[in-house]
């Protein structure tokens, strides 16, 4: 609606070869369907979401994010974002740049490619955004601020990221089985499941063969090979009803795989019953 949009913002008229300074800042509550893009900046950019919804689209393609979502926006990266045409989003964003920007943005989840996060200290992270865009002036002491609250921003990302270093790629992989169980019986890709979760494909692999010992590709296979053990155990539907339910368009295909996995055919392993497998 016309009337709930509102922005604040502010941006620098001069950006300086410094070790670190903020580039712009601001709020905004955005009208539904407002976008940015195709476009790039020459700059490093978070938007942290606190109400709503709205779309991140980049080469690696869209991904949703909602409420507690924080993304990044690389510099020379080509993007789209859109505000939901029902729930849109309402978020802050700082922008900066400088000598260092890249070395401190390593040392925090966003090392490996990641453009999406959902932070569990995103009220603390909410709360350094808006001293940050509070504080926004172009006097000394204003710009010192900010950068003193840019800093305290990027630490507790460097925090997060340092305290959970043994468990990220446990929740990455915990969040991409969660999407799988929930739309197996879709046509979906391992390309649907790392926008999901909010990393590169290649990144989703390495995850899986980290905590998994398997590629994503294979334990949604397994995963649907499973549910279809279960179903046909236990519901009577004919075999090709049971494959279409777990994701199989292909009845023969299907049955190839099941005997791959399980050793017998699906018509053999429903004559053995439940506990020969």
């Amino acid at each position: 609606m016309q009337g709930d949009f509102v922005k604040r913002s502010y941006k620098i008229s001069v950006k300086e070869n410094l070790s670190l300074n903020v580039y712009n800042t601001g709020y905004q509550r955005c009208e539904a369907g407002y976008a940015w893009g195709p476009g790039a900046r020459d700059h490093y950019l978070f938007h942290y979401v606190t109400e709503g919804r709205g779309t991140l689209t980049t080469a690696a393609g869209a991904v949703s994010v909602g409420p507690g979502g924080l993304f990044l926006i690389r510099p020379g990266e080509v993007v789209t974002y859109t505000a939901d045409s029902r729930e849109p989003w309402v978020y802050y964003w700082v922008g900066f740049n400088g000598t260092e920007a890249h070395r401190l943005i390593n040392l925090t989840g966003f090392a490996h490619g990641e453009r999406l996060l959902y932070p569990e200290n995103g009220g603390e992270l909410r709360e350094q955004l808006t001293r940050i865009t509070d504080a926004r002036g172009s006097t000394p002491a204003h710009e010192a601020q900010m950068l003193g609250y840019l800093y305290l921003f990027l630490g507790s990302l460097m925090s997060l990221s340092g305290g959970q270093k043994l468990t990220t790629s446990k929740q990455y992989v915990d969040k991409a089985v969660q999407f799988i169980s929930r739309n197996y019986s879709r046509d979906i890709t391992i390309c649907d499941v790392a926008d999901f979760v909010g990393i590169s494909e290649s990144h989703l692999y390495r995850v899986f063969s980290k905590e998994l010992d398997m590629a994503p590709t294979q334990f949604l296979m397994r995963y649907r090979i499973g549910e279809a053990a279960a179903m046909l155990r236990s519901t009577g539907l004919a075999i090709g009803e049971i494959a279409a339910s777990t994701g199989f368009r292909d009845p023969l295909y299907f049955s190839r795989v099941f005997k791959k996995v399980k050793g017998v055919s699906p018509r053999e392993y429903t004559r053995r019953g439940a506990g020969e497998e």
